[in-house]
């Protein structure tokens, strides 16, 4: 996905795969990905969360143009990978056993 990002944040270039849409596939990719790459892409994007915010508070919300949509969703993924960094130091939620549950079949009431 390179060049999905605004030009002011072209350092961040080389995380753009972490500029993913949805939660789930959020923690898909924390959870497959090691904490040194967890930490990689931490280390690069918190400094610039300031000028991100900046950035994005250019816009409404329903006016973000795609490259402002992928720094929101870069932004949205670091979030997701903070606590493995800051907490647990690994990607999974330490002592949880299984942290997702996909229902296939919703229930007929």
């Amino acid at each position: 996905m390179p060049g999905t990002l605004p030009a002011e944040f072209a350092d961040l270039e080389r995380f753009a795969a972490w500029a993913i849409p949805t939660e789930r596939a959020r923690y898909a990719k924390r959870i497959s990905s090691t904490m040194e790459e967890l930490q990689a892409f931490y280390d690069a994007a918190f400094p610039r969360m300031d000028d991100a915010l900046a950035y994005l508070e250019q816009f409404s919300i329903d006016a973000l143009p795609d490259d402002g949509k992928h720094l929101l969703w870069l932004y949205c993924s670091l979030i997701t990978v903070s606590f493995p960094v800051e907490v647990w130091r690994q990607p999974r939620v330490p002592d949880s056993g299984a942290a997702s549950f996909d229902a296939f079949v919703e229930p007929a009431i």
